[in-house]
């Protein structure tokens, strides 16, 4: 007896997707997640920024004082504002001047220098280093001399000077910084949140 073969049934193929209520909640889903996260994000970035700006100021420190030995001469760290920035630099032809070939640092945007007093209370360093004389307010100019050692006006300095570095806009929100530079012309990095204490790490 003959039997006819079963028909085939076709299926569509349904096409995946997001519907507009899956749509909506994942990008619900993904603005609280943005808005949780963009706070910390920044709160790393400044912190990194003053770090960064410490570093780059200790360095320049110790660069003009490596030249200064390498030279067997004098060589002043020249610091000086233009504008609303600040820049740093190693005055080699000892002209006062910033020159383009002079390595220099530039201070700007978000980070500052803050005057002697405008953080928390540097007891820790000066228990650490001594009595500290604030700059930029009056720094001399520095200069090391061929031993390295710090002078002002041509006469070694026992004094410890110390730079302040922190935000230009409320400044305890992201702590402070401390480059302190010692007679030697040793330098130091102190960190310290808005009300203290001051610990070195550098």
């Amino acid at each position: 007896m003959f039997r006819s073969a079963t028909p085939f049934r076709t299926r569509r193929s349904r096409i995946g997707g997001f519907s507009m209520v899956e749509l909506a909640v994942s990008l619900t889903v993904l603005m609280v997640l943005t808005a949780i996260a963009i706070p910390s994000l920044m709160h790393s970035f400044r912190t990194y920024q003053l770090n960064d700006t410490a570093a780059r100021l200790s360095d320049m420190l110790k660069f003009t004082r490596f030249e200064a030995v390498r030279r067997n001469r004098a060589v002043p760290f020249q610091l000086r504002q233009f504008g609303n920035d600040w820049v740093a630099w190693t005055d080699l032809n000892n002209d006062g001047n910033l020159d383009l070939t002079e390595k220099q640092v530039r201070i700007s945007g978000f980070v500052t220098f803050l005057p002697g007093g405008g953080g928390p209370p540097p007891t820790a360093i000066t228990n650490a280093v001594g009595a500290l004389t604030p700059t930029p307010a009056n720094p001399g100019p520095l200069q090391f001399d061929a031993r390295g050692a710090v002078r002002v006006g041509n006469t070694l300095s026992n004094n410890v000077y110390v730079f302040y570095v922190g935000g230009t806009s409320n400044p305890d929100e992201f702590g402070y910084r401390a480059v302190v530079l010692l007679p030697s012309g040793a330098t130091q990095i102190w960190t310290a949140p808005a009300g203290g204490p001051w610990k070195r790490t550098g």
